[in-house]
């Protein structure tokens, strides 16, 4: 199964922002026990990148996202810690060429049309349109792919749980959950329970 394959499927993937180490591999085993079987890592820190060492070295977990990625420096440790996919949050040329030679997939950001178009001529498999809800929600998936039926988009940024369905019937493949399921991720703590119980949650609106 390729990767549009695999995140057409799972229609779902978690976006997960933050520094302290421990509280980052606890919220993603809580989100990967609520069903969460895509998550985006986003790499501030080297610390984080341990984090993707030590769930990429688990025999069943989920498949891991590196995002935030810019350079191809940035680019080489994330697949050198095990990363599946790398996600960039700009269209990068060199990114695209280091992906190819690496045999890894790679997802780049666009905000307007003309970037994701640009960003399917440089042959990326998949197309992140972030922020997609300050953007215009929904109906602004629906006007990029009215012309362009042929990109295959992904939705994230400051989308809700309930926004889900909204975004698959819009046309995108799927949709990424940052604080619509970290809802407190930028604190020192996150309520475990909580978390998985969201991502239950989030897993029952993607199958409305």
């Amino acid at each position: 199964m390729n990767l549009i394959e695999k995140i057409s499927s799972e229609k779902l993937f978690g976006v997960l922002r933050i520094q302290n180490p421990q509280i980052a591999y606890d919220a993603i085993q809580a989100a990967s026990n609520g069903g969460i079987n895509i998550i985006e890592i986003v790499i501030e820190t080297p610390e984080i990148v341990k984090v993707i060492k030590n769930i990429t070295a688990k025999n069943e977990r989920p498949l891991i996202m590196a995002g935030g990625i810019i350079t191809q420096r940035q680019a080489q440790i994330a697949i050198d810690s095990g990363a599946d996919v790398i996600v960039s949050p700009v269209f990068q040329m060199n990114l695209v060429r280091l992906c190819k030679s690496q045999r890894i997939p790679l997802i780049m950001t666009a905000t307007t049309p003309n970037e994701a178009y640009s960003a399917w001529k440089a042959r990326t498999q998949l197309i992140k349109i972030s922020p997609a809800n300050p953007m215009g929600g929904p109906e602004y998936i629906e006007d990029i792919l009215r012309p362009m039926k042929f990109i295959n988009i992904i939705a994230a940024g400051s989308i809700k749980i309930d926004d889900i369905a909204a975004y698959l019937r819009a046309g995108a493949r799927a949709v990424g959950l940052g604080r619509g399921l970290f809802q407190d991720y930028s604190t020192r703590t996150i309520e475990m329970n909580a978390l998985r119980a969201r991502s239950q949650a989030a897993i029952y609106e993607k199958s409305i």
